[in-house]
């Protein structure tokens, strides 16, 4: 049984005619005829009674009827699924992300993408770099952005964002009020600093940043994520370098200063496993280099 029986069947059934059933599937009648008795054959039962009076349903072909529309319509879905989700219309789209992208403009951008494709479903998950790492390698997920262009040679990346370090201390220390801060000023303070484990190239960065200053800086908290070295330095645990999206935060207790000297940016990267077919997410890739 082909889908081309069932097309025929289906027209048939409406006309109950051989000649204008042929006429509407431009063909001839012997074709036509030679197609319903492949199906009856194929499907064990006459679909049509054929006599001088004309052509009728029988029970078997009226119950038949119902079946193959239904099976009709459902190719036809996926037909059009199928055209969908190669052009990148339709799917689903699973995201990972830093926290610090909620306040370098990923919830916007995620709106507009999503305007564009109301029909791909974004899944999103805060993981660090190292997780989404693990997760892009295991098909856990689809597109991250991560604090890092290095990674394994299965992975693509494009930057997608760059900003400096501000100097963050609580609302009474001693630096509070100052137009900016030296990073030598920092000598001696306790610092509250992102983990190596969740974020070694961000660790590493700082320390790297206060070396080059004279200093390693005194690690009195390490945490795994933005908001929790900001919270702690707005209680008044320490100070912190942290990126400048952080000051959109507006956590109380907590003043963000421009450093004196100029220092590695802070990064992110959108990631993806290079070469797999994933129409949505390079949809998704498309819209986030469009807005760089």
């Amino acid at each position: 049984m082909e889908f081309r029986h069932l097309r025929y069947f289906l027209v048939l059934a409406e006309e109950l005619h051989f000649g204008r059933a042929a006429r509407r599937l431009s063909i001839s009648q012997p074709p036509l005829s030679l197609n319903i008795q492949q199906l009856e054959a194929s499907v064990g039962a006459r679909l049509f009674e054929r006599d001088s009076r004309g052509v009728r349903l029988t029970a078997a072909g009226r119950a038949f009827r119902e079946s193959a529309s239904a099976l009709l319509a459902q190719a036809e879905e996926a037909r059009l699924l199928a055209r969908e989700i190669e052009a990148g219309a339709v799917g689903r789209l699973r995201i990972g992300f830093v926290g610090s992208m909620l306040y370098r403009g990923l919830p916007q951008r995620l709106r507009e993408f999503q305007a564009s494709y109301p029909g791909i479903q974004v899944a999103l998950t805060e993981l660090n770099s190292q997780e989404q790492i693990d997760a892009l390698l295991h098909d856990g997920l689809d597109a991250g952005f991560i604090h890092t262009d290095r990674v394994p040679s299965e992975l693509a990346t494009a930057l997608v964002h760059s900003e400096p370090f501000l100097c963050c201390v609580p609302h009474d220390h001693r630096l509070a009020r100052q137009a900016t801060v030296a990073l030598s000023e920092l000598r001696g303070e306790p610092f509250v600093l992102f983990s190596r484990k969740a974020s070694p190239d961000y660790y590493n960065r700082i320390f790297e940043m206060c070396a080059a200053q004279g200093f390693y800086p005194q690690i009195r908290h390490e945490v795994r994520h933005w908001l929790s070295v900001v919270s702690l330095v707005s209680q008044g645990t320490g100070v912190a370098v942290v990126p400048a999206a952080l000051q959109r935060s507006a956590m109380a207790g907590a003043v963000f200063l421009p450093l004196a000297q100029a220092t590695v940016p802070s990064e992110v990267y959108c990631v993806w496993k290079a070469g797999t077919d994933e129409p949505a997410r390079d949809r998704f890739l498309e819209k986030m280099r469009d807005e760089n």
